[in-house]
């Protein structure tokens, strides 16, 4: 069960504008936290049989259990909120002259880290966010393989929860004072990664791991930094950003802006950072990296 907000804490004024309660928002994110785990469930059933592969037109892969796990969110939020459309990663044609027009949208990845899953690496998520006026309000990742389930919500507070365990609040930590833990992925662990890293000093430490856990494990205290030099879309970003300013983190582009969706005709991502400590200079070590991809 989500924990609730008491009438003491504070009201999430951003949803309000749209005539919305905090009680509703959290009531969307333990519906939506049951959606994702019916999801996952299914992605399991296709993890551990033969399964169906193709490629986008820009060479991504695609399996028949992205396709089911779509099916599956698609079906359930429309039942949920049939006010609200939806924006997934298996029906991304929606043109931008209907998309402008959503002050309110779910914005979903049913499979986040295809590679992983093909792969056979059980870092893998299913990601549903929803956006309120170009900025993410709720998130849920869930990990059908470990059973772990991340949310958050505007206000609310962020949570991991275990399986056959209560949630419980995670937040970021502080800069440690010697060994910077940096996460990373298996499948992009670019130059421009390594040469942060080794800006960030010799003792700095990479954890590699798929999908949008890098943020979460961010948003827990695990990791200080995950920094994305690469393709990446507005699904892939959204569920994990909410989870990670409700822990007292932040996910940016390299100006330190905050994300913000819907704004513009593509829905790919600037390269980004999502970090824990907002006071560590960050900008000069992204500088560094600069120089050092300069000089090569």
């Amino acid at each position: 069960m989500l924990c609730q907000i008491s009438e003491s804490d504070p009201d999430p004024t951003e949803y309000e504008s749209q005539d919305t309660g905090l009680s509703e928002l959290a009531q969307l994110t333990e519906a939506s936290s049951d959606i994702a785990r019916q999801a996952g469930e299914r992605i399991l059933q296709l993890y551990n049989t033969p399964f169906d592969i193709w490629h986008k037109p820009d060479g991504s892969p695609v399996t028949s259990a992205d396709i089911a796990a779509h099916r599956i969110i698609v079906e359930a939020l429309s039942a949920l909120t049939p006010e609200l459309p939806i924006l997934s990663e298996e029906s991304a044609h929606v043109s931008y002259l209907e998309r402008e027009q959503w002050s309110r949208y779910w914005l979903v990845d049913p499979l986040d880290g295809t590679l992983e899953f093909v792969h056979r690496r059980d870092h893998f998520t299913v990601n549903i966010a929803l956006i309120v006026d170009q900025k993410p309000v709720l998130g849920v990742i869930y990990a059908p393989v470990s059973g772990v389930l991340y949310y958050a919500y505007n206000q609310g507070g962020s949570y991991k929860q275990l399986p056959g365990h209560l949630p419980h609040v995670i937040q970021t930590r502080a800069m440690p004072e010697n060994r910077i833990v940096v996460a990373g992925s298996y499948s992009r662990y670019s130059p421009k990664v390594q040469s942060l890293v080794s800006s960030l000093g010799e003792q700095t430490q990479l954890l590699s791991v798929g999908s949008s856990l890098k943020s979460c494990l961010v948003a827990e205290g695990a990791a200080d930094i995950y920094p994305c030099f690469g393709l990446t879309s507005e699904w892939d970003t959204a569920a994990a950003q909410c989870i990670l300013e409700e822990a007292g983190g932040h996910l940016t582009d390299m100006s330190l802006n905050p994300l913000r969706y819907n704004t513009k005709r593509s829905l790919l991502n600037p390269n980004f950072l999502a970090f824990a400590d907002n006071d560590h200079p960050w900008q000069r070590h992204l500088l560094k990296t600069a120089l050092a991809e300069a000089q090569q």
